[in-house]
């Protein structure tokens, strides 16, 4: 008897221990992580995302980016962030974000009312998944329960961020489930988080070779693109155009409509809907929201999983912009 109960009891040890081994770092991430060391998170990062939102539209999706960015380049980890150092070259100035990402002071506010909040408790990196979930709901799109309890890195890489981990504007339809899939992201997850471009705005040297070069466009659409977008490289490379034409300020699945149209402003965009394996999600999404905002949630709540630092690694920097 007794022999059979210390049997059982070292059964029952493995596998608690198979269990704790195969969890994922995820499994240390609550959606309750601050909800005593620091219950006001929510309210405060809110008030100050929605004053940058109710100033400018677009700041909203500049934000969620700003989370896509920083958890494809080794995790959900707040390196983005970091500015250059004499020890390390940050992700900022790498080829996917340099002049593009923005929201930075937007962060520095969140961080300075939150440190005022519960000073050294919450990171930076879990103000940019809250910052990211609270601008699609300002803008109109679905609400879900943020998972926290990440660290922040104490280095950032250049090089990563230059490595091709972010897909470009450019990719085919192969590179981009490809380069979802190495983090762990489905094709469905992938056309999901792309719906995020119903929101923000892109630069006409991203989507110039798009409205010039291609065939799978509307030709209205393409010239009225035109008209603010000239052929020459280097003429009016900033200027702006919406990513979803026809609602570019609401949070809602008129980008997948879009894409039935032939208006999708990135090569990237139009390539999920060009006769291949994602065309049948994209007219799910176009006439199913409920279904959209299901999926986007879910693969939001996915990404935000991607290698966290928790438990004693990395830092609760007390500036974003560097490490303590």
């Amino acid at each position: 008897m007794a022999a059979s109960s210390s049997l059982s009891i070292v059964v029952m040890f493995v596998l608690v221990l198979l269990i704790i081994m195969g969890s994922s770092t995820s499994a240390h991430l609550s959606t309750n992580f601050y909800s005593k060391s620091c219950p006001k998170v929510f309210s405060t990062v809110e008030s100050v995302v929605q004053s940058a939102v109710s100033k400018e539209r677009r700041m909203g999706a500049s934000l969620v980016r700003l989370f896509f960015h920083d958890c494809f380049v080794n995790g959900c980890d707040g390196s983005i962030l970091l500015d250059d150092t004499s020890s390390f070259r940050g992700e900022k100035t790498a080829g996917p974000n340099n002049n593009s990402l923005r929201g930075f002071n937007v962060v520095d506010e969140i961080k300075a009312k939150v440190e005022k909040v519960c000073p050294g408790v919450v990171s930076c990196a879990d103000i940019l998944a809250i910052a990211a979930r609270d601008s699609v709901v300002i803008l109109g799109g679905p609400d879900w329960d943020v998972k926290l309890g990440r660290r922040d890195s104490k280095t950032a890489s250049f090089s990563a961020a230059n490595s091709g981990v972010i897909p470009p504007p450019s990719s085919t339809l192969s590179q981009l489930i490809n380069r979802f899939q190495a983090r762990g992201l489905s094709a469905k997850d992938m056309v999901a988080l792309s719906g995020a471009h119903t929101i923000g705005k892109a630069r006409c040297l991203i989507f110039r070779d798009r409205i010039y070069n291609e065939t799978n466009i509307d030709s209205s659409f393409a010239k009225a693109r035109r008209s603010s977008c000239p052929r020459t490289s280097g003429s009016g490379d900033n200027n702006l155009a919406p990513l979803d034409v026809g609602t570019p300020n609401s949070f809602d699945s008129k980008y997948f409509q879009n894409l039935l149209n032939k208006k999708g402003l990135l090569h990237s965009d139009q390539i999920l809907f060009n006769g291949g394996s994602t065309d049948s999600l994209v007219k799910t999404y176009s006439s199913n929201i409920k279904t959209f905002y299901s999926d986007f949630v879910t693969a939001m709540i996915k990404m935000g999983d991607i290698t966290p630092l928790t438990g004693s690694s990395g830092e609760i920097r007390k500036n974003c912009r560097r490490p303590n």
